[in-house]
C-alpha cells in the first residue's frame, strides 16, 4: 500500500504547529482552486489531495493517529483491535500454539485492511458469508467558506457542493473568522455499512474595509471638516444596516471617538442582542486657501 505524505504534500515537516499547517492550507488552496486553474487536471488533482492532507493533519487527534499508523490512520485503533482479538482466539483455541495470520511487528498494515475489506487475507474478522463484518465511520472532511462582514453578520442560507452532493445550511448571524461548525453524517460514507463521517466548516471573514471587528463590537472612521469640528453640526454615518445621522459637538477634536449603542455586531446565537460601534472623528484640514481665509485665520490665532 503506497504511503502518502501529507506533509510534503502541504510543504511543511513533521514539527509544524496546526498555525503553520492552516497557513500552509490557505496559500496553496488560493494557488490551486479550480475557479483559478480552469480545465487544469494536474491542479484540480494537486487540490483535492490538498483538501486530503488538510483534513487529516488540521484535526489534531487525526494527526496523532497519522504519525503514528501512516496512510491507513483511520482504521489503526481497529488494527489493535483485531490484533488483540486474534492473539486471544490463539490463546483460546491453540493454547497459543497457532501461527497462521499473526500480525508481527514487521507486518505490512496492507495485509490486515485487505483480509478485513474484502481482500485475498487470512480471513480473520469476516462472517460464515465471507462478508466483512467490521463496520467503520466514513472520513471526516474539512471545508472552508469565504463570508464578507456584512453576510456574517445576517441569518442566512448558504449552498456548496461537497463530494459532488449539494448541501444547504443555514449560517446564524455572528459567526466569526476562524468559527468551525460540524455537520454530523455528512462526510465521506462509511465502510461494510458503517456511519458516514462528519463535514467540518470552517468559516473565512477577511478584513472589512470600513468596520473593524473586535468580539461583538464594530469600530469605524469619519471624516469631518474643520468648521464642523469647530462649530459643530451633523454628519453621516454608515452601519452594517443603513446609515444614521450623527450630531457632532462643537470643538470636537481629531480623533475623538463616540458611542452608537447597540449598533454593532449580532451576538451569535442571541437574537435581539448586538455590540456597539465606535466611532471616530478625524478632522480634515482645509486647502487652497484663498488670502481672505487666511487672513481669519491669522486674526483668529493672534486673538
Amino acid at each position: 500500500m503506497a504511503y502518502i505524505d501529507y506533509y510534503k504534500i502541504l510543504g511543511v515537516d513533521k514539527s509544524a504547529t496546526q498555525d503553520d499547517i492552516k497557513k500552509a492550507y490557505r496559500k496553496l488552496a488560493r494557488k490551486l482552486h479550480p475557479d483559478l486553474n480552469p480545465n487544469d487536471k494536474e491542479a484540480e488533482k494537486k487540490f483535492k489531495e490538498l483538501n486530503e492532507a488538510n483534513e487529516v493533519l488540521s484535526n489534531p487527534e487525526n494527526r496523532s493517529k497519522y504519525d503514528k499508523y501512516g496512510e491507513n490512520w483511520k482504521h489503526g485503533e481497529e488494527y489493535e483491535k483485531a490484533q488483540q482479538q486474534q492473539r486471544q482466539y490463539q490463546s483460546q483455541n491453540y493454547g497459543g500454539g497457532f501461527s497462521g495470520a499473526d500480525f508481527g511487528e514487521g507486518e505490512d498494515f496492507s495485509d490486515f485492511f485487505q483480509s478485513m475489506f474484502g481482500g485475498a487475507g487470512s480471513g480473520f474478522g469476516r462472517n460464515s458469508r465471507g462478508s466483512a463484518s467490521g463496520k467503520f465511520k466514513g472520513q471526516d472532511i474539512q471545508a472552508e467558506l469565504n463570508l464578507s462582514l456584512k453576510d456574517a453578520a445576517t441569518t442566512h442560507p448558504q449552498t456548496f457542493d461537497i463530494n459532488g452532493k449539494k448541501v444547504r445550511i443555514t449560517i446564524p448571524a455572528g459567526v466569526y473568522d476562524g468559527q468551525q461548525i460540524k455537520l454530523k453524517g455528512h462526510g465521506s460514507p462509511g465502510y461494510n455499512g458503517g456511519p458516514s463521517g462528519d463535514l467540518y466548516i470552517t468559516f473565512n471573514i477577511p478584513v472589512d474595509p470600513d468596520f473593524e471587528r473586535i468580539e461583538d463590537d464594530l469600530k469605524t472612521k469619519v471624516t469631518i471638516d474643520l468648521y464642523t469640528a469647530v462649530l459643530g453640526g451633523d454628519v453621516k454615518v454608515n452601519t452594517l444596516d443603513g446609515s444614521v445621522n450623527l450630531k457632532v459637538k462643537p470643538e470636537t477634536q481629531n480623533g475623538t471617538t463616540v458611542r452608537l449603542k447597540g449598533k454593532g455586531f449580532p451576538v451569535y446565537k442571541k437574537d435581539g442582542q448586538f455590540g456597539d460601534l465606535f466611532v471616530t472623528y478625524e478632522v480634515k484640514l482645509p486647502t487652497n486657501l484663498t488670502e481672505q481665509q487666511k487672513e481669519l485665520f491669522e486674526k483668529l490665532k493672534n486673538s
